[in-house]
């Protein structure tokens, strides 16, 4: 079956494949690291399965080590998550007018930082027509990966990469890069200034604040440059003979 006949579904299963294979290795390293401060399996599963958030899921792990209060490991792990109330607005751009939406709550879950950078690429390049079973597809594909890789993780106990401390370190970086390559596939010049200025803001807010503030900063900073500079944004593009819902 040729990709122009496979089903959305599949097609967003068979687009999901890059961000599951970066999701593996860090979601893996996240199981080693909830198990060494002392969560058991299913704990370290649930934060998986319910919160699906690398960040927030490494951050509530800081926030559980220092013996932090819940108002305050709440607040900061909101903070660090509100960047995905304009995800699915964004992608709704893509979808025709009377595209249906009946199960938006189900797919608009999978909505992480790499699922909707992939989603935006392939809507804005033309070979993909917005489908709610492409956005399953893409999810179901990059959630399986990260729950299984912290499934595996948390049975690989505290210590499976302490003999390969550069290993260790690689990983930490994996998801940041396969970000920054998602993003280079809808790269224009107009977004190189938003981009910027989103960047610089972060870096600053975070060394002068805290993580959950930089980002927060930093994408009301991009989302103002955004608006501030003229032209039209980059929409994503209707392909002929592109799959429908």
């Amino acid at each position: 079956m040729t990709q122009t006949h496979r089903s959305p579904f599949l097609r967003g299963l068979a687009a999901s494949l890059p961000i599951a294979l970066g999701y593996a290795p860090i979601a893996f390293s996240f199981g080693i690291a909830a198990t060494h401060i002392g969560l058991s399996l299913a704990q370290t599963a649930g934060l998986s399965l319910i919160v699906y958030s690398g960040a927030a899921q490494f951050m509530a792990l800081a926030i559980i080590a220092a013996g932090a209060s819940l108002p305050v490991a709440v607040l900061t792990l909101v903070l660090i998550n509100l960047r995905h109330l304009i995800y699915g607005p964004t992608l709704m751009r893509a979808a025709r007018p009377k595209a249906p939406l009946k199960i938006a709550w189900l797919w608009s879950f999978s909505l992480t930082d790499e699922v909707f950078a992939a989603a935006l690429a392939a809507f804005s390049r033309g070979g993909v027509r917005f489908s709610e079973s492409y956005m399953i597809g893409l999810g179901i594909g990059a959630y399986s990966s990260w729950v299984g890789g912290t499934v595996l993780g948390g049975l690989a106990g505290a210590g499976a990469l302490d003999d390969f401390p550069a290993l260790a370190a690689g990983l930490g970086f994996m998801l940041t890069a396969l970000f920054l390559a998602l993003l280079l596939a809808i790269l224009s010049p107009r977004q190189i200034p938003v981009i910027a200025v989103a960047g610089v803001v972060t870096v600053v807010l975070m060394l002068t604040a805290t993580t959950a503030v930089g980002i927060v900063g930093g994408m009301i900073a991009g989302a103002l440059m955004g608006v501030l500079l003229p032209g039209e944004a980059v929409r994503p593009r209707d392909a002929e003979g592109a799959d429908a819902v």
